[in-house]
């Protein structure tokens, strides 16, 4: 994993520098709003992230504290990551990601998911920020 450098002290760019990248946010929404939490759960997703951006994205995220990673209880030679306070302060950006999305580009939603949000956003906020914190409890 290479270094982060902060290129300027705007909040913006800043936040930028860790979560600007698309693979990171799509960890982030696999762990959110469909529980994953290990390696291989990651690997499956639509989007066919190659193995080594995942281990260095993985790996940027634990470094910058977003979330944690832990021996699986199953099996040894399995890491489960979970967000941290910081990454469960990252759940209403994906919110919004996913309501921009719905509005603004061809994309496909879970209809389930979209009236949560759309009924209720600080609701559904709220929720989704809980079962994270209860996941990284368990």
């Amino acid at each position: 994993m290479k270094e982060l450098k902060q290129r300027s002290t705007c909040p913006v760019s800043t936040s930028l520098d860790v979560l600007g990248d698309k693979w990171t946010l799509l960890i982030l929404r696999d762990m959110v709003f469909s529980g994953k939490s290990s390696y291989g759960q990651f690997l499956q997703s639509a989007e066919k992230m190659a193995t080594n951006v995942l281990a260095d994205r993985l790996a940027l995220l634990e470094a910058q504290g977003i979330v944690t990673k832990t021996v699986a209880a199953d099996k040894k030679s399995k890491f489960t990551y979970r967000l941290t306070e910081k990454g469960v302060d990252v759940v209403p950006i994906i919110v919004e990601l996913v309501r921009w999305g719905a509005k603004h580009a061809a994309t496909i939603v879970d209809p389930a998911l979209l009236a949560e949000l759309e009924s209720g956003k600080d609701a559904a906020v709220a929720k989704y920020q809980q079962l994270a914190r209860d996941k990284a409890l368990a």
